[in-house]
């Protein structure tokens, strides 16, 4: 750390300020503060005045002209599970605090100082952003790895940024109650605050200088890595070709950059780089703690923080889904209780939270969704089965929206798809749905419901697979060949995927979520089971003789087969549309659309009439 610049900075910054007053800013002795000041006005950096105070002269003003900052980058791409519902609607940088937003505050506070080259790096809800555009002069940097990998995919998408630049890093949802940039820095650092007790937090050791000599994770009355950081241009040379090496490293995708600084710091990197053929690593940079007062620097855990902070959020979060809980149980916002974000299903999102001791589940609906599934049949179901007692226990549902509330059941467990004895019991639960003779007046048209996915890829940038012409019409043949069966007709789930069966803590079994049932071929239930099951020839054989309790048919065969073939081309027309949109699913596409191929052939073998 350079004294000489931090000296002149604050003479700079605070025209009128008194040698006690530069020694409580750089927490030195006044001792130390005098000899600093005779250093730097035998170097002509600064000088003294009638009055006694300081003045920075022409070449102290060039001098500090290399400590200044260029800019700075806001890492803002993240989802924030531990923020649910509201992350579901706003990104988590972007609620407010005390009637401001936290990415705005931020973004004030670097202005204040002169910063105004600013760069947010974004991922989920991306569009949200925008408007910054127009109202700071930002500039937006789209991460497309954000859902997949952390943030030191974040940092080196965002590397160039940082070449030969002296710039800030910043997390869009951190708070500080002062503003703590400057125009000049005169080292590279992380924000630091105490944390007494026992922590989880990235704690620092550190020498007289304030050099961070090694991190650890956890530990026990420790200064903590807590907020924004600073990287010099010098620093930002050596450290990210590491980043870059290790970016390329299998098992990092889950790495914070503070990660690969942490194995620089404590000798741990160099193994890792020679492992992956990396033999030429410079000397570790230098990163120095900036300590912050305890009441300074926010990082919000989870919602629970933030409703302590800022009473807002008690009772008037400004959310759908907690106004709708609130209402639904006659409740206050705060007593809504232990949120936590659920798995995101490939349609929903929801979360858990209880209300007077007891737990329920939200299922807010995904982007789209209201052009893909209609709500209102949905609750038609819901009713139809409701005699059963095979279903969750629905509390709410809105036709409308397609919002639900529903009991959580404790010590629950899904159906292993790999677990013959759960499958079993699976297939005897479908039967059981399809021979009560329940109806409802939609249907699930297998036929109709492909030609909608096929005009959604068709407008929203088109169908990619090279060969989907040919086998559309394969696809075509084998729907008419369904229909020339006069299969019978029972109410279906159609989304019968493992996960969807709940065995109870009692060993009772539930069949959940059935946004897309309706009157169909009972044997599309298999079919679909199969797929989503990611069965093979030879077990998707074994589940129709479950379900069937004997051999199949040539008909029921030759049915099972054509609804694995179609129900893995529907699912990839699904998928495509649903990448154009922005939603990825991996290989979830080629998997489906390779079921279409390949039991298209089966039936060839065994059918020659097809």
């Amino acid at each position: 750390m350079d004294k000489h610049a931090l000296v002149c900075r604050n003479i700079l910054e605070h025209s009128q300020i008194t040698q006690r007053e530069l020694a409580q800013a750089m927490e030195v002795s006044l001792g130390s503060i005098n000899r600093m000041i005779k250093e730097c006005t035998e170097q002509d950096l600064i000088t003294v005045l009638p009055d006694g105070h300081y003045q920075l002269t022409l070449r102290g003003k060039e001098f500090l002209e290399q400590y200044r900052v260029d800019g700075a980058v806001i890492i803002a791409a993240g989802f924030g599970s531990r923020f649910v519902p509201l992350t579901f609607e706003t990104p988590k940088g972007l609620l407010e605090v005390f009637g401001e937003r936290m990415i705005e505050r931020q973004i004030r506070q670097l202005h204040q100082a002169g910063i105004t080259d600013i760069t947010i790096v974004v991922g989920y809800l991306k569009e949200k952003f925008e408007y910054l555009i127009d109202k700071y002069n930002v500039k937006l940097l789209y991460n497309r790895e954000y859902a997949s990998k952390n943030t030191l995919a974040t940092i080196y998408h965002a590397r160039k940024l940082f070449e030969g630049r002296n710039m800030y890093l910043l997390a869009s949802d951190n708070w500080m109650r002062e503003n703590m940039y400057h125009a000049y820095e005169c080292c590279s650092w992380y924000s630091s605050v105490f944390q007494e007790g026992d922590t989880s937090e990235w704690c620092l050791s550190y020498n007289k200088k304030g050099k961070i000599l090694h991190v650890e994770i956890g530990g026990h009355d420790s200064w903590v890595m807590y907020g924004p950081a600073f990287f010099r241009k010098e620093w930002s040379d050596r450290f990210l070709p590491v980043l870059e090496a290790y970016y390329s490293i299998p098992g990092t995708e889950a790495f914070h950059w503070e990660n690969v600084y942490l194995e620089l710091v404590n000798g741990t990197a160099q193994k890792r780089l020679l492992e992956a053929g990396i033999t030429h690593l410079k000397d570790f940079p230098d990163l120095y703690i900036n300590r912050q007062a305890s009441d300074q620097v926010y990082e919000f855990e989870n919602l629970e923080e933030l409703r302590m902070f800022d009473a807002k959020y008690q009772n008037h979060s400004d959310n759908e889904a907690m106004e709708l809980v609130a209402r639904t149980f006659q409740v206050p916002e705060s007593e809504i209780q232990n949120i936590k974000c659920l798995k995101a299903g490939m349609t929903n999102k929801s979360f858990l939270f209880s209300v007077s001791g007891k737990r329920y589940i939200c299922r807010i609906p995904g982007p789209g969704t209201q052009l893909l599934i209609n709500r209102r049949q949905e609750a038609a179901v819901y009713e139809a089965v409701k005699c059963l007692g095979i279903t969750e226990k629905v509390i709410y549902f809105n036709g409308d929206n397609g919002y639900k509330i529903s009991e959580y059941y404790e010590g629950t467990r899904n159906s292993d798809a790999a677990n013959w004895s759960d499958v079993g019991q699976c297939m005897r639960l479908l039967k059981q749905v399809h021979q009560a003779g329940l109806s409802v007046e939609h249907r699930f048209d297998i036929r109709e419901r492909i030609e909608f996915y096929e005009n959604l890829c068709q407008t929203h940038g088109g169908i990619p697979f090279e060969d989907y012409g040919l086998i559309k019409g394969r696809m075509t043949e084998l729907m008419d060949v369904l229909d020339s069966m006069a299969r019978p007709v029972a109410l279906a789930h159609v989304d019968s995927v493992a996960d969807n069966f709940l065995f109870l803590a009692d060993g009772s079994l539930r069949l959940i979520d059935w946004e897309y049932a309706g009157m169909c071929d009972p044997l599309i239930d298999v079919a679909m089971c199969a797929i989503y099951s990611y069965y093979n020839e030879e077990q998707t054989d074994r589940l129709i003789e479950l379900y069937l309790e004997r051999k199949p048919e040539k008909d029921e065969l030759t049915a099972v087969y054509s609804y694995v073939a179609l129900g893995g081309f529907l699912w990839s027309l699904w998928a495509v549309y649903k990448s154009h949109i922005g939603e990825e699913f991996g290989e979830y596409t080629l998997i489906m659309y390779r079921y279409a191929k390949r039991y298209y052939q089966r039936l060839q073998q065994i059918h020659n009439d097809i």
